[in-house]
């Protein structure tokens, strides 16, 4: 069964009442989002606004002194997804019906961060290559383990770079340059998002 905003929104309408209202906060905005982007007919906008209703759901709603940093928040959010997957759906995403394009993607300096810390001339980013060759073989380890936490996260951890680079301007639209990672990562982020 293909999930989609129309089947989610009314199960949220079935079930919201018995969710923490954070939640179903979240999960509305999510949801919201995920409609925006299934009727968006380029890759760029798609991504973004699949983008945002990933980070929606993922979002930290507890206004406490002690905020955790959002890379903290985020690694919690994927070892939830993967515990509460009892159906392998993330499995089957990563391992069925995405392996090539995460090979793809991890193989893809342009979506390395090092890579543009080094192009911008920050310090300590000169060996870039040696992280990104270690990054690729610890990758590459865990695509033969099938450690589905480590590669979802490394591919996310790459899907922000793209989402970086889109958001904050480093990137022109609808560019040539990386059209076939972002119809990829929209793809992926278009099946995964859903099935949070």
């Amino acid at each position: 069964m293909e999930l989609g905003y129309t089947l989610l929104k009314t199960r949220h309408r079935a079930e919201r009442e018995g969710y923490p209202f954070n939640l179903s906060l979240r999960v509305h905005r999510a949801l919201s989002w995920l409609d925006r982007a299934e009727r968006c007919e380029d890759d760029d906008g798609r991504f973004i606004f699949l983008w945002i209703a990933f980070n929606a759901a993922y979002a930290n709603e507890i206004y406490d002194q002690e905020r955790s940093p959002e890379q903290k928040v985020f690694g919690r959010f994927l070892k939830k997804l993967i515990d509460l997957d009892k159906d392998d759906v993330l499995y089957e995403l990563i391992w069925n019906e995405f392996p090539s394009s995460i090979r793809v993607l991890l193989d893809n300096e342009f979506v390395y961060q090092p890579f543009w810390d080094h192009h911008d001339g920050l310090p300590d980013s000169v060996d870039w290559q040696s992280k990104f060759d270690r990054a690729k073989v610890a990758a590459n380890k865990a695509l033969a383990d099938h450690n589905t936490t480590t590669i979802l996260s490394i591919v996310l951890s790459r899907m922000y770079t793209l989402r970086n680079q889109l958001i904050h301007g480093g990137a022109t639209w609808n560019s040539s340059v990386n059209r076939e990672q972002l119809r990829d990562c929209s793809a992926f982020l278009g099946k995964l998002v859903p099935a949070e």
